[in-house]
């Protein structure tokens, strides 16, 4: 049996799965609120007395960069050790990967229901692919191509130096500079970074609050709330907030399919699929593909959404199940 999980800064998802004749079968599964705990292993400690058993491997994906079985939590104040978790578990050992990491290890599984195309493309789509995710963070990650199957492999893209577009955006720039200093992408393209550029907007008289949206705000959950207020139309301001994230986010997602030429697809996950309406509109695609003399690259790459929210989970399961096998390498997802 397989003890999965998927830690993010919000939400902390551990499930077991069973693998018979290739496939994984869901057993079971909870979802812990990440800043309810102390650390990782108080909520496995939990999920294994609650069930009443033990699994024979372990995989976590786990939001931060992981460094020689160790990982300090981008967005919570853990520090996790493979070493110590194992123990807590009562296993030889336990993997940890990046949670990004781990949903490139779940595209392989998905099937065409768990996706949604944002373009067409004509013609053979082969090659490198990518996957980015706003959350909590921004994550990024990718799989390189060798001919015959991906390898995956994590990477911290999302803090890298956010690049504005127009003269809003590089007054955005110069705001967040003045609150944080170095400011990258994911002080946009994320929950908190929605939040960012509603309150920059705000602020700068671009438009007024509706008293709704007030209410909520104060109830918490500011980026659920100015979303929901755009998809639903009830606050302009909120709506132009969206509009400016999306932006942002199509403009990235483009860098991060160029800088990994992911000729095989890229792939949209985290909360992309709550903002899907707005995603599906033109601002997204036409951030992405303006990239100037590249264009015609961009335009040859898949975009699609995941709309299937257990693919870090699934994928932190096939790492196991990849790993305990020995019938590959660790990195290599067929």
């Amino acid at each position: 049996m397989i003890l999965a999980g998927d830690i993010g800064g919000t939400n902390a998802r551990l499930a077991y799965f069973q693998s018979q004749n290739g496939h994984l079968h869901l057993l079971s599964e909870r979802v812990f609120p990440s800043r309810e705990h102390s650390e990782l292993g108080e909520i496995v400690v939990q999920f294994l007395q609650d069930s009443g058993s033990r699994p024979d491997v372990a995989c976590f994906g786990i939001a931060g960069p992981v460094q020689n079985g160790r990982v300090e939590t981008s967005n919570l104040p853990w520090v996790i050790e493979q070493a110590r978790l194992a123990r807590q578990i009562g296993l030889p050992s336990t993997l940890l990967i990046n949670d990004l990491e781990a949903i490139a290890w779940g595209i392989g599984a998905l099937s065409s229901a768990d996706l949604v195309p944002l373009n067409r493309v004509n013609g053979p789509v082969a090659g490198n692919q990518a996957v980015i995710a706003p959350g909590t963070g921004l994550g990024e990650a990718g799989l390189f191509w060798d001919g015959a199957r991906h390898h995956v492999f994590a990477c911290e893209g999302g803090h890298s130096d956010f690049a504005p577009q127009g003269d809003l955006q590089i007054e955005l720039l110069r705001s967040l500079a003045a609150r944080f200093g170095h400011v990258s992408y994911e002080r946009i393209v994320s929950g908190p970074g929605l939040v960012n550029a509603y309150e920059f907007l705000r602020d700068n008289g671009c438009g007024t609050e509706s008293p709704e949206l007030t209410a909520q705000l104060a109830q918490g959950d500011a980026a659920a709330a100015i979303s929901r207020a755009a998809l639903d139309g009830s606050c302009a301001l909120a709506g132009k907030a969206l509009d400016l994230w999306v932006s942002v986010y199509g403009a990235e997602a483009s860098n991060l399919a160029l800088k990994v030429m992911a000729t095989g697809g890229l792939f949209l996950a985290g909360i992309s699929p709550r903002v899907l309406p707005r995603l599906k509109g033109p601002l997204f695609m036409q951030a992405f593909l303006n990239k100037g003399r590249l264009r015609p690259v961009v335009e040859s790459i898949p975009v699609q959404v995941v709309t299937n929210e257990k693919t870090g989970l699934l994928g932190a399961a096939r790492c196991a199940a990849v790993r305990s096998s020995k019938e590959l390498s660790p990195h290599v997802c067929a």
